[in-house]
């Protein structure tokens, strides 16, 4: 009888230390759910009870599961703190949020069990986000040199995110500059990848459709290996060495 009331005593210890906290904070084991604070049941969208007994791993969207099953795993298993990680969860209205997750192993009455806290992170990628689209747009400009003719200077790294902001902004921007010719210049790319090929095939092909005529400049030699290592067939690009080669080329 005393056992049995030690471990109720630690359960409403835990549980009074962390109900009133503004975090969110899940108790599990072999996820179940054992316990989630007032703030975690407001957060989720759901009463404490429906979610007390939930399937943990039901509440992280489809790619994360594995993942966090293995995570789970090797924290019951090997009794392994959780590194903080970021992830997308389901609310229990079906909506989805971006959370920074932090888990640790636990004793839970006399249950070995994992506390989980959850830290909305969904402000902090909105400004991470403008923030990202404004560096995109001050470091993609559309410099006129002359008649017809304008460059584009590419600077620091291209990934398919960033690609896909080129592709969609650069017909825009030149829209009205009634250009014949779109020089790209590349020397300020340190990094050829797929994402760097892939967009420079598909911007040759879109602007050709809108009768302007790309020529990639300062793609260095080490670069240029890379270009033919990721794809053989670099010839429909018109390239040349400098922007200046360039324009002493079109001005001829």
């Amino acid at each position: 009888m005393n056992t049995n009331l030690r471990v109720i005593d630690k359960e409403d210890m835990h549980r009074q230390i962390v109900e009133y906290s503004f975090e969110t904070t899940i108790i599990h084991s072999n996820q179940k759910v054992l316990y989630i604070n007032q703030s975690g049941a407001e957060f989720l969208k759901e009463s404490k009870d429906n979610i007390i007994g939930a399937n943990i791993v039901g509440v992280f969207t489809e790619e994360y599961r594995d993942y966090i099953i293995e995570r789970i795993r090797k924290a019951t298993e090997e009794r392994l703190i959780g590194e903080l990680i970021e992830t997308t969860i389901y609310k229990f209205d079906g909506s989805t949020v971006d959370v920074e997750l932090y888990c640790h192993p636990i004793i839970f009455g006399e249950i070995e069990a994992i506390q989980s806290i959850v830290r909305d992170i969904t402000s902090r990628r909105d400004v991470e986000r403008k923030l990202k689209e404004v560096m995109n747009e001050v470091s993609t400009p559309i410099v006129p040199v002359s008649q017809g003719i304008a460059v584009l200077p590419l600077v620091g790294s291209v990934d398919v995110e960033r690609a896909n902001y080129l592709l969609d902004s650069i017909p825009q921007k030149i829209q009205d500059k009634q250009l014949t010719y779109l020089i790209i210049d590349l020397s300020g790319i340190y990094n050829i990848n797929e994402a760097v090929v892939d967009f420079l095939y598909k911007i040759n092909a879109i602007m050709k459709l809108i009768g302007i005529s790309p020529i990639c400049t300062g793609i260095r030699p080490e670069l240029a290996q890379k270009v033919i290592n990721i794809c053989a067939d670099f010839t429909s690009l018109k390239t040349m060495s400098t922007v200046q080669q360039a324009l002493n080329y079109l001005k001829t």
